[in-house]
């Protein structure tokens, strides 16, 4: 037994099918099923049941190939504990980021962490909140950024930084001119919101359970790109994180941004990693630059004015008389 035949199997477990595992493992399809049949004959038990359309691990098969992540996220931690001591900050770090967030923050973090750490090779794995946990359990993340509470006693969690939110209204809607609002004044109010999964949809919805808001029927974005559109389509109105309408994300002069009184209702990012992670003092590291961004951009005061400012250099661009 060797730790490419466990890498064939839990790539197998994973994708259930030998041409996909194949091609996520760099291999030929016959080189993976000729591996996983010698793996069965060496172990004396059968691990995959091969039907015509597709595979499924025996009992035995799945409790192996669970028991082969576990090793193979020990040998990663052997590697990285050697790669470590000869270079601390240098390697190979996969962290994990939720989709609401990804796009908005790491544009303005990546350039401070190749400055910061430039031999550094950061793969990043958008994902939503709930696989980057089980990847951060299984070995496939060394860390995670996600929004807080995270319930997982394995994990050591690193607070960043809060996100405070802010509302968009089409231009049109009844709110467009407040210049700040108050929690109350979401009483009775419809929220588009995101679909099921996104850890945004749940601090929406907490959101409006404290304002008296409710959920706008009928429709559910897959992404915090398609609920900006929709206000803009005047379909409604919803609540976006203060990254999300900071540059370099583009303005619509049909959305209109309005600021809450204090204390306004935020989001919690923090960094996760496992505890017994030998990473931990880089990732300490590591944690530190994300969490050392710009205040300005965590601040949802003079948003509005900003955007109006926005709204009217483009007007002014389009009409040079």
């Amino acid at each position: 037994m060797n730790l490419r035949d466990l890498q064939y199997l839990v790539a197998l477990a994973e994708h259930r099918h030998f041409g996909r595992a194949a091609e996520a493992s760099f291999v030929s399809q016959p080189t993976l099923s000729t591996q996983i049949k010698k793996l069965e004959d060496e172990l004396g038990v059968a691990l995959v049941e091969r039907t015509p359309r597709k595979v499924l691990l025996t009992d035995t098969g799945r409790e192996i190939a669970r028991r082969a992540r576990d090793v193979l996220s020990e040998v990663d931690e052997i590697k990285a504990i050697a790669q470590r001591t000869r270079d601390p900050e240098s390697g190979t770090i996969r962290l994990g980021i939720f989709p609401t967030l990804g796009p908005y923050l790491l544009p303005h973090v990546i350039p401070h962490l190749r400055t910061r750490f430039p031999r550094l090779e950061l793969l990043l794995r958008e994902e939503k909140t709930e696989q980057i946990i089980r990847m951060l359990r299984e070995g496939a993340l060394d860390a995670g950024i996600l929004a807080l509470p995270v319930h997982e006693d394995t994990l050591h969690t690193e607070f960043l930084f809060e996100e405070p939110f802010v509302l968009a209204v089409p231009a049109s809607h009844a709110l467009a001119d407040r210049e700040c609002l108050r929690m109350d004044d979401l009483a009775d109010q419809n929220l588009l919101l995101l679909e099921d999964g996104h850890c945004l949809r749940d601090q929406a919805l907490e959101v409006c359970h404290m304002a008296g808001a409710g959920e706008k029927s009928g429709f559910r974005a897959t992404s915090l790109e398609t609920l900006r559109q929709m206000v803009s389509a005047n379909v409604g109105i919803t609540l976006l994180p203060a990254l999300a309408v900071q540059p370099p994300v583009a303005r619509s002069e049909n959305i209109r941004l309005i600021e809450f009184e204090a204390p306004a209702p935020s989001r919690r990012i923090a960094m996760l990693w496992r505890k017994s992670s030998s990473m931990t003092p880089f990732l300490q590291s590591l944690a530190d630059v994300i969490r050392d961004v710009p205040a300005e951009l965590l601040t949802t005061q003079g948003c509005a004015s900003r955007q109006r400012d926005a709204a009217s250099n483009v007007a002014g661009h389009s009409n040079p008389a």
